[in-house]
């Protein structure tokens, strides 16, 4: 099999913070709490946040050892800004019933906290059996909703970051690792 190919830092990336292998191993070990953590659960409705948490998710997903279906969710709080406006709208909905199943809501990045909280309270009100967060990154230091997260993948500093499905205006996403980008000037 051929090796993976990285490509190099551009002019807007200032260095890679979280390097492709070790992303892949933290995927391993939060598929491995996961698939204990539910090793009792009959099915398992892992729910992706649309666009930053699919490559996340699909390397989670193949992963856990237990069944379980996907679905995806679309929200915006964000468009090509670097800031969350706070105003978080559905673009796109589940198509699951949630109610009586366990749910994991699958983020790429908890930063403001404002997509979170509204997927929480959101998700309760259709009565899931259970329901859980787990995010690939959290920014603690930007933090204005006060949400917590079951399962973590990695906590970074407060700079604006792309590559493994995080995006700036819809560049870098298939990026294999999590790179620092220049702070971009208006």
């Amino acid at each position: 099999m051929p090796s993976a190919i990285f490509p190099p830092l551009t002019s807007d990336l200032v260095r890679v913070l979280i390097d492709a292998d070790t992303i892949q191993n933290r995927v391993d070990e939060l598929a491995k709490t996961i698939t204990e953590d539910y090793q009792n659960v009959d099915e398992l409705v892992i729910v992706g946040v649309l666009k930053g948490s699919f490559i996340f998710m699909s390397d989670l997903a193949r992963r856990l050892g237990i069944p379980h279906t996907v679905d995806f969710i679309a929200l915006s709080s964000y468009g090509n800004s670097e800031r969350s406006s706070g105003n978080v709208r559905m673009i796109m909905d589940v198509r699951e019933n949630l109610a009586g199943r366990h749910v994991l809501i699958i983020e790429d990045i908890l930063d403001s906290g404002y997509t979170l909280e509204y997927l929480i309270r959101n998700f309760e009100s259709r009565r899931p059996a259970s329901l859980k967060t787990v995010a690939l990154l959290d920014k603690p230091d930007r933090r204005i909703v006060n949400v917590e997260l079951d399962y973590l993948g990695f906590e970074i500093p407060d700079v604006w970051v792309v590559g493994y499905g995080l995006d700036y205006a819809e560049k870098y996403r298939t990026l294999p690792y999590i790179a620092e980008m220049k702070p971009v000037t208006a």
